[in-house]
């Protein structure tokens, strides 16, 4: 599957702000719920035997909390002063992000420097890929230089797969059917190459899924 033009209208600013407000929303509940729940059993004087599981919970999930934080000031937002971020940087980020799940992410991304729309491009690509393995797999992150930045994610396991949302956001079109929130990170992703005047090319076989991004130096 290759770059296809949107066919029918896309949500504007206002639009697009709340859809993104909403997935970071929906990120955020389950660790700050979880946090709730472990400060409650701290305070409950009937649960004292569970003390060392509420704080293994509460800390457990402010991690997650500060991983997911982080990862969304450059995949969504304006990341801070910095200009650039290192290789190393943006690996930490998505490892972050992505520890405990059943993918393993190979990071193989130049130790060099990159631009906020190519680091934001990056990021989003590589969760994606480790999205596309929900019954586990390899998420392999590749960048190389050609005439450009070109960022590959390949995802190899034995059920990788997309979504029909993420299809249609990676392809630039608008949500037809499904959930919003399964939608807007590709769609995102989409648009963060197409705003830098780069590319994004999406290929999916039985057991791989390969996202390609064509970023301008």
């Amino acid at each position: 599957m290759t770059d296809t033009a949107p066919a029918s209208p896309l949500p504007d600013g206002q639009a697009l702000a709340a859809l993104i407000a909403g997935k970071l929303c929906h990120d955020f509940i389950s660790p700050a719920g979880a946090i709730s729940s472990g400060l409650d059993l701290l305070k409950d004087p009937t649960a004292q035997d569970m003390r060392d599981d509420a704080m293994g919970l509460i800390e457990a999930s402010a991690r997650k909390m500060v991983a997911l934080v982080a990862f969304a000031r450059v995949a969504f937002g304006a990341a801070t002063s910095a200009e650039r971020f290192s290789g190393a940087e943006l690996g930490e980020l998505v490892s972050g992000l992505t520890e405990g799940g059943r993918a393993t992410l190979a990071w193989a991304v130049a130790d060099t420097t990159y631009s906020k729309a190519q680091s934001r491009a990056l990021v989003n690509l590589a969760y994606l890929t480790m999205a596309a393995l929900p019954s586990g797999g390899v998420a392999t992150i590749a960048t190389r230089t050609d005439d450009g930045l070109v960022i590959e994610g390949r995802a190899e396991g034995a059920r990788a797969r997309l979504k029909g949302e993420a299809v249609a956001g990676l392809a630039g079109l608008p949500l037809s059917e499904g959930l919003p929130g399964q939608w807007i990170q590709p769609y995102w992703l989409w648009l963060t190459a197409h705003d830098a005047g780069g590319s994004l090319n999406v290929e999916t076989e039985e057991g791989r899924v390969v996202l390609t991004a064509h970023m301008p130096n």
